[in-house]
């Protein structure tokens, strides 16, 4: 491969790859640079350690939620149906992401726990998008002024605490049993009536 060619994202498209095949465990730099047919010096030159290329690829992972979910929070239509839209589609990706492909899955568990600021930043990130919601539903008057909504960061931190179960890799084990939508609808419910809107 031309040196010219490889890129950032080609090397992280690689790398989630040799995840998935051999397990965080298990993955080496030079795994990486073999999938591509590189020396592995290519692959330092664009992430100066494993330790970087390991962080890039979690942000990367959790990166591609943000853009999905901050379609949804900027969409048109009432907030109290964005925000309903919002926390429904966070749910469901979380859900594929851990039946869809278990073992990429499990590996993504491994780094996100090595790299806590990168979860710390993507969980900043969409509380901010939950924020934008109650923000612009209370000034549209469609979530009540007086109420939790009437201070939106607050509000939209409770509400991503309230639907934790829902998002958290913890709960991971939870989401294929047959209660977890009732459960769900009526987390989201609550949120929605507690931000004074209908539900």
């Amino acid at each position: 491969m031309p040196p010219d060619a490889l890129t950032p994202d080609r090397i992280l498209e690689a790398t989630e790859e040799v995840l998935r095949r051999y397990g965080p465990a298990k993955a080496t730099v030079v795994d990486v640079a073999r999938a591509l047919g590189v020396s592995h010096g290519s692959v330092y030159r664009h992430f100066p350690s494993k330790a970087a290329l390991r962080e890039a690829v979690t942000a990367r992972w959790l990166e591609r939620s943000e853009v999905a979910l901050a379609q949804v929070a900027a969409g048109a239509g009432p907030a109290p149906e964005r925000l309903a839209a919002w926390l429904e589609s966070l749910f469901e990706a979380k859900r594929h992401k851990a039946g869809d492909d278990p073992e990429l899955f499990a590996t993504y568990m491994v780094l996100v726990g090595e790299h806590s600021q990168v979860v710390e930043r993507h969980v900043t990130t969409l509380v901010g998008q939950l924020t934008e919601v109650i923000e612009d539903g209370v000034a549209r008057g469609e979530f009540a002024a007086g109420g939790p909504a009437a201070e939106p960061a607050r509000a939209a931190r409770a509400a991503w605490d309230a639907t934790n179960r829902f998002h958290d890799p913890a709960y991971a084990a939870d989401w294929a049993s047959d209660g977890i939508r009732p459960a769900f609808e009526a987390i989201r419910a609550l949120v929605l009536t507690g931000l004074g809107a209908s539900a």
